[in-house]
């Protein structure tokens, strides 16, 4: 069965460009031009999408703003396409949750290349993550809710955001802004130190049923990953 992507891209010579090196590589390409379209197909979308190309300046808003509403939803490969180089806006695509980012004019071997690779990393830690879920820690999203080792971590709905999110790319760090967006989204009383509380409250809860791990790492400057063992089977409560 062939991947099948969704690119959003407003420049049409740019996106038929797109398409037909895509296609040519064995992918099914679905292309709309506005945010709003993208996202009414994505609500749509059963089975989802293996991965969207977003373009950053569109018509109707921003394609990172799209970006990080994917992020909040699930692990969907994310590949940014923008006319700006500059480090700032590569930064902001990254952290809000991108996985890769091409600066225009790009070269559709490149493009491909990358969408390939993408692909199979997301393969990867796809398969890794649920060996290991399923030997420390489970996450129960329709029951809000998520396990360590054999008993149900007692989490408040932020708490339970925050280490939702963190498992979502285990070894991935994620700056405090990023983990403030996806998680508190539009609270303007959030901060970077009510960040840093609720890791801590976090961090406490895990300890009292694992006391042997510590799953949350602080990366100085950075923000905070969830680094999970390669191998742990579930360990009951001390």
């Amino acid at each position: 069965m062939r991947p099948e992507l969704l690119l959003v891209e407003d420049d049409p010579a740019i996106a038929r460009t797109v398409v037909y090196a895509l296609e040519r590589e064995g992918f099914r390409v679905d292309h709309v031009l506005l945010l709003h379209e993208a996202s009414k197909l994505l609500a749509q979308r059963d089975p989802p999408y293996a991965a969207a190309i977003l373009d950053v300046g569109l018509p109707d808003g921003s394609g990172l703003d799209l970006c990080r509403d994917i992020r909040r939803q699930g692990a969907l490969p994310v590949l940014m396409l923008s006319a700006r180089g500059e480090e700032m806006d590569r930064v902001l695509g990254l952290e809000l949750g991108a996985d890769d980012y091409l600066v225009k004019p790009f070269s559709t071997r490149e493009l491909c290349a990358r969408m390939r690779a993408l692909l199979r990393r997301g393969a990867m830690a796809a398969h890794g993550q649920r060996q290991t879920q399923q030997a420390l820690i489970e996450c129960d999203r329709a029951g809000a809710r998520i396990r360590l080792g054999s008993a149900w971590l007692s989490l408040t709905r932020r708490e339970f955001g925050l280490l939702e999110a963190l498992l979502r790319s285990p070894g991935k760090v994620w700056s405090r802004d990023a983990l403030l967006s996806a998680v508190w989204g539009h609270d303007a009383e959030s901060t970077d130190r009510t960040v840093d509380t609720h890791v801590k409250t976090l961090r406490a809860k895990m300890r009292e049923l694992r006391p042997d791990l510590d799953l949350i790492v602080t990366h100085r400057g950075l923000g905070y990953s969830l680094d999970l063992p390669a191998s742990a089977p579930p360990q009951a409560p001390a």
